[in-house]
């Protein structure tokens, strides 16, 4: 019968083979996951493109407008922060970062004696917030991993109501940005305002002759009003599938580093097992040996051959 010890590295054994088994299996689905996250935000980039290509050819034609989302503030004092990471964890450093970011920021403005409100995506984000107490306007969750427009939509909506009812001077965006697959990192972007027409006019790059063959009805700086609020929507959906990505690529390396470590620790426990056998089988066959010493007879050399040859073949 094997000692205490080797059943006890047995099971051992058997629990972080189970535990490499599910992390391998979620590691393959991350992989999976993040490259069609990859697709999703190559798939909604020409909008975008396109979206702010048309704004700043309209700022250049000199289409000007007095809109809510371009209201400047000389002293910002009340900040809205939108702040996005994921619902689940197994991700690393992936949500830590963010919120790391997050209550930096905080901290600064509060120390400036600002005041903040913080829009929470994610359920990690919220967790974290409304257990230390922290001042949440609201709350988003159930999607981190799978963003869709409709989401960019109702959380966009919720930020144009506080802007534009002056409730915030200007509101951060703080979500991981994605490089490339290895790498990703937490960023800081102003969201509101946006830059003035004449600051999109000069440095955005429009053309004013590419609408020159074009009407407005009923104007237009009366369009361009109309594409602001869309251009509000899809910057916030392009940094949500951005942060999709993030998460799905830092858990897709969390779960690799937790499957190497799985397989590092079985080695180790199967040495330290052997050993434990060995030891166990060494010490039967020092008190079978000792115990026929003792005898000195020989009435029992028969029975303690076979249980020598049992024990030697247990070592092979």
């Amino acid at each position: 019968m094997p000692g205490g010890a080797e059943r006890i590295l047995r099971r051992r054994i058997g629990s972080v083979k189970n535990t490499k088994k599910i992390t391998r299996a979620m590691e393959l689905i991350a992989a999976t996951r993040v490259a069609r996250a990859q697709q999703r935000a190559k798939a909604a980039r020409p909008y975008s493109e396109q979206l702010t290509g048309v704004i700043e050819n309209l700022a250049a034609g000199g289409a000007d407008v007095d809109h809510p989302l371009l209201r400047q503030v000389e002293n910002v004092e009340r900040v809205a922060f939108v702040v996005c990471a994921g619902d689940r964890g197994l991700a690393g450093p992936y949500n830590s970062a963010v919120v790391r970011s997050a209550e930096r920021e905080i901290q600064a403005l509060r120390a400036d004696g600002g005041d903040y409100r913080i829009l929470a995506v994610g359920k990690k984000v919220n967790d974290y917030f409304s257990f230390r107490n922290y001042n949440i306007d609201s709350a988003y969750g159930g999607f981190t991993d799978n963003p869709t427009f409709e989401d960019a939509r109702a959380i966009a909506q919720r930020v144009r109501e506080l802007f534009d009812a002056g409730e915030v001077d200007q509101v951060e965006l703080i979500y991981t940005e994605f490089v490339s697959l290895g790498t990703q990192r937490a960023v800081v972007r102003r969201f509101l305002p946006l830059e003035p027409v004449t600051v999109m006019a000069e440095e955005g790059g429009g053309d004013a002759a590419a609408l020159a063959g074009f009407s407005f009805e009923p104007s237009a700086g009366g369009v361009l009003a109309d594409l602001l609020p869309r251009y509000v929507e899809a910057r916030l959906f392009t940094a949500l599938l951005d942060a999709a990505a993030s998460e799905h690529a830092n858990r897709q390396r969390a779960m690799k580093a937790a499957t190497d470590n799985a397989e590092e620790l079985i080695v180790k426990l199967s040495r330290a097992m052997n050993r434990a056998r060995q030891e166990a089988i060494t010490t039967e066959i020092m008190e079978i040996v000792g115990g026929a010493e003792a005898l000195g007879d020989g009435s029992g050399d028969e029975a303690e051959a076979v249980d020598l040859e049992r024990l030697l073949a247990q070592t092979n």
